[in-house]
């Protein structure tokens, strides 16, 4: 399984403006995703912020980032990335799972999301946010 690592920056209301910014300075191709596209949408003011967005330029470069919806506490600088680990093995991906949420404490159970066949959160034993999905295309 071929697997790959990207920094995933986490928002309150402005992943649209930091993505747009990333894909002047490094070029590439953007793709958003809103809680109302992905009928997440919890509350009205939720419905243009971001659930997933990237950017990816030809020279390598790859970012994600997301709105942190109203329901989970944020704060500037606390938290400000997680670790977004896809792959296209559901096996390896649930390996890996089991390891980093050994002494970790779960965020998302690993399982089927709107988006992916497998997704997950948690948080390792030294403190750091893991995202783990199924890379579907």
């Amino acid at each position: 399984m071929t697997i790959k690592t990207v920094v995933h920056l986490n928002f309150r209301g402005n992943a649209r403006q930091a993505l747009t910014f990333y894909q002047s300075v490094f070029g590439g191709q953007i793709a958003l995703v809103t809680y109302h596209d992905a009928h997440a949408a919890a509350e009205p003011s939720q419905a243009d912020q971001i659930l997933w967005g990237q950017v990816i330029s030809a020279d390598g470069f790859q970012i994600m980032a997301y709105d942190v919806p109203p329901s989970k506490a944020w704060s500037a600088g606390e938290i400000p990335f997680y670790v977004s680990v896809r792959g296209d093995d559901a096996e390896t991906l649930t390996r890996y799972w089991a390891a980093l949420s050994a002494d970790g404490a779960v965020i998302e159970p690993l399982g089927a999301a709107g988006f992916s066949p497998l997704y997950g959160m948690v948080k390792d034993a030294f403190g750091v946010t893991w995202v783990l999905d199924l890379q579907t295309a």
